[in-house]
């Protein structure tokens, strides 16, 4: 299974609308972009735990779902550690790098934030179609759909991308052209996939015009996308983790608001 490719599962979290999703994934990064601070991502994370038990995921595909969270998280923290605002004593320091007090807790913040707020993204990502996407932002949200239909089009062309890739590869190897060079090979590759990817999108775009998805008049929709309980739920559930991250944070005097750095 393609990590690009949505889940599917019987729970509630599949039900929800991505409109909800999306809102909740919002408040919460919201909330935890306003402060650099250990407490308030730490509440948040202990919270989010909880929920993903809910999420529909295995242990296995919530890992592999969530791998370049987990890589970007530590590499963002060593990154500050060595090269973050000084404060506090001294540990270590050699030319640029200065391991501090400061740093190291600026580290410790940073990875917590990055958990906190990439792992509730991707999992709610996870558990939507494309299609329920698409029609929750043009019946919900009311952007264009020209614009929706369109990047709905260019998502489900990822997957074709990926075969065709693969394809390319044991054609060039048939024909004796693939076995050396891996860098020319893959810069060949490459081209042929951009002139296929061209010549797909161009076909795909004259279809979808001919069969009147370029519209100006209003268009009806084959399945109607609206908000209930659940996505009620889910947004409240949202509230709930910043407000108690936030407070917690505040409560513990370690909010630190970024607009005064």
């Amino acid at each position: 299974m393609s990590i690009l490719t949505p889940t599917a599962g019987r729970q509630a979290i599949y039900r929800v609308n991505p409109v909800a999703k999306l809102a909740a994934a919002g408040i919460i990064s919201v909330a935890l972009v306003l402060s650099i601070d250990w407490a308030s991502a730490s509440v948040a994370l202990a919270l989010e735990a909880v929920l993903f038990l809910f999420a529909g995921l295995t242990p296995r595909q919530f890992f592999l779902r969530t791998a370049p969270i987990w890589i970007a998280a530590p590499l963002g923290a060593v990154t500050i550690l060595l090269y973050g605002q000084a404060s506090g004593r001294s540990h270590f320091t050699f030319l640029l790098v200065n391991v501090t007090d400061g740093s190291i807790e600026l580290a410790i913040a940073t990875l917590l934030r990055v958990l906190a707020i990439g792992l509730p993204a991707v999992v709610l990502f996870v558990t939507v179609d494309p299609t329920d996407l698409a029609d929750g932002l043009a019946q919900v949200l009311r952007l264009p759909s020209r614009f929706v239909l369109g990047a709905l089009a260019g998502l489900r062309l990822v997957a074709l991308f990926l075969e065709d890739w693969r394809s390319l590869e044991l054609a060039r190897r048939a024909r004796g052209v693939g076995d050396r060079g891996k860098l020319k090979r893959f810069a060949g590759q490459a081209f042929a996939l951009l002139v296929l990817s061209i010549r797909r999108g161009s076909k795909l775009a004259t279809a979808m015009e001919a069969r009147g998805f370029g519209a100006s008049n209003k268009r009806s929709w084959a399945r109607e996308s609206r908000l209930g309980a659940r996505d009620l739920v889910l947004v409240l559930a949202a509230s709930a983790i910043a407000g108690a991250a936030v407070t917690v944070s505040v409560a513990t005097g370690n909010w630190n608001f970024i607009a005064g750095r």
